[in-house]
């Protein structure tokens, strides 16, 4: 029986292998390619939605960047939605490919979606669009009784993705799963997921840099590396991730903080070395590398690192404690003009 739901999806922050999930995929046709390995967790920012029954077809309107709203749009058919979804600079792209996916599987299954509210930035590499995708899964599944599981939901939403010309991975849609460390492996077409347990807290801010990247071209072009077989990123998303993600995994079962910090200091030397040269354009990011550089020398992180497909979207740290984070949060802000966003792991 159809019924209204509110839904919240969360972000996604990748704290370590950022990449390894679409380069894991490329094992179906080269088994020399290892399996891509990566820690992931909710952030405690997300997506906000309305979901009601509709007689037919897709209605969705969202909330605008500048706070306003945009109008509804209906999409009839699957059809509709899958041209939608195509549309260059179309706002709604992500849910109307989702959509589609759940049109073509069940074509009496009508929906209002909305999103009201976000508090998760856009395009700063915490899987906003694949948070979208995800609530329209579930907003369906919960709307007209499909009983999606979240691994169904997360298919779906990453199938719909790749509607739009994303060259995304399976990691982002690992936000169904909302908070909490998530390790998840990538084997050709098979994801593994296994949730983590954090010994202590560990206090991590992130810093929405304010400036613009291009994830599509971060993606196109270091897939063009990957298939070209460049040692350096194979490399770097190989056998020096299998290390880090290993000894990551121990410092969150311990709790070690300083243990974290310092690998995401070694981990983004890696990525600067071995993965940026492949798109130098968009991922020399000088402004996360002096934000980076500011907060290592407050005194107040023990690491940090870019987050998502890095560039100049966001960074993240590993704080020494929660009123070293306030103080870092304060700093950035009057120093670097970025504003800051806690998770607590």
């Amino acid at each position: 029986m159809s019924r209204a739901a509110e839904i919240f999806v969360p972000g996604r922050l990748c704290l370590f292998g950022e990449h390894t999930d679409w380069a894991g995929e490329y094992r179906r046709e080269d088994p020399s390619v290892r399996e891509g390995l990566c820690i992931i967790a909710g952030t405690d920012q997300g997506v906000f939605a309305r979901a009601e029954p509709a007689d037919s077809g897709f209605h969705v309107s969202q909330i605008l960047p500048d706070g306003t709203f945009s109008s509804e749009e209906h999409y009839g058919t699957a059809d509709d939605a899958l041209r939608a979804a195509r549309e260059p600079g179309n706002f709604h792209a992500y849910a109307a490919g989702t959509a589609c996916l759940i049109m073509r599987e069940h074509p009496l299954a009508g929906l209002k979606f909305r999103v009201y509210r976000r508090t998760l930035p856009l395009k700063k590499g915490l899987s906003s669009s694949a948070a979208v995708c995800v609530a329209t899964a579930r907003a369906f599944s919960m709307v007209n009784g499909l009983g999606l599981s979240i691994e169904e939901e997360m298919e779906t939403a990453y199938r719909g993705e790749l509607l739009t010309g994303s060259h995304c991975g399976r990691m982002d849609q690992a936000c169904a799963y909302g908070d909490g460390p998530v390790l998840l492996s990538f084997d050709g077409d098979r994801m593994g997921i296994r949730r983590l347990t954090s010994g202590k807290p560990i206090y991590i801010l992130m810093a929405d840099l304010g400036r613009k990247k291009d994830t599509k071209r971060i993606l196109s072009d270091l897939n063009e590396c990957f298939k070209k077989k460049d040692a350096g990123i194979r490399s770097a998303l190989g056998e020096h991730n299998h290390s880090i993600i290993e000894r990551a995994s121990e410092d969150i079962g311990s709790g070690d903080a300083r243990g974290l910090g310092e690998l995401m200091n070694e981990a983004q030397l890696i990525f600067d070395e071995l993965v940026a040269p492949c798109c130098h354009e968009e991922l020399a990011a000088p402004v996360l590398h002096e934000v980076l550089d500011m907060a290592r020398s407050s005194g107040l992180v023990w690491g940090g690192k870019g987050v998502g497909s890095q560039g100049e979207g966001a960074a993240q740290f590993i704080c020494k404690g929660t009123m070293e984070r306030e103080a870092l949060a304060d700093h950035l802000a009057k120093e670097a003009d970025v504003t800051s966003y806690s998770l607590t792991v």
